[in-house]
């Protein structure tokens, strides 16, 4: 009797299909796996770039900060200053027209015409002023009133000083909207 051997195998299989795409798969997925495995490297290696650059920036914005911190009182006096001339400016350019009418009022006012006080504003002129006579006075008003840049003249207070012979009158003097301090740069 003869000897008989069996054998079984069940890998083996008649479709080449299947050991062809077997053999497709293993392949290909060996070259997924390394192209994956490549992208992971460079976006690991890419993040330890960013993080340096990260760490680079905040020291430098610590180092900012530090001069920023020491700059803050001279900023803060350079500020004050250049308001301060802004504000010294704006009054040189004012006082020049102030005295242009402080000038004028001044000039308008008659013999025995003595000021007190005269206070000026963008919008009006305050005076207080000691007069001889009646006529001295009114001769004045009419004349603010005919000045230019006023619009009203009021006659604030009034008062007879016997003793010194003398009238102590109160004037204000309303500048025109678009004159008084402002008509005389036109």
């Amino acid at each position: 009797m003869a000897k008989f051997s069996a054998s079984i195998n069940l890998l083996e299989n008649k479709s080449k299909t299947l050991d062809l795409v077997v053999a497709w798969a293993l392949t290909i997925g060996r070259a997924l796996v390394i192209i994956v495995e490549l992208v992971a490297l460079g976006a690991f290696l890419y993040r330890f770039s960013l993080d340096n650059r990260l760490q680079g920036l905040q020291t430098k914005i610590k180092q900012e900060q530090a001069i920023v911190v020491y700059q803050k009182d001279s900023e803060s006096k350079y500020r004050n200053l250049q308001e301060r001339l802004a504000l010294i400016s704006s009054v040189s350019k004012d006082s020049v027209k102030n005295l242009k009418i402080f000038k004028d009022i001044v000039v308008l006012a008659p013999n025995g015409f003595i000021f007190k006080t005269l206070d000026l504003s963008e919008e009006k002129a305050q005076l207080e002023a000691n007069v001889n006579s009646v006529i001295a006075l009114s001769s004045f008003i009419d004349k603010l009133k005919a000045y230019p840049p006023v619009d009203s003249v009021s006659l604030d207070k009034i008062q007879n000083d016997t003793a010194n012979a003398t009238i102590t009158v109160g004037i204000t003097v309303i500048f025109k909207k678009q004159g008084g301090i402002n008509a005389l740069s036109n």
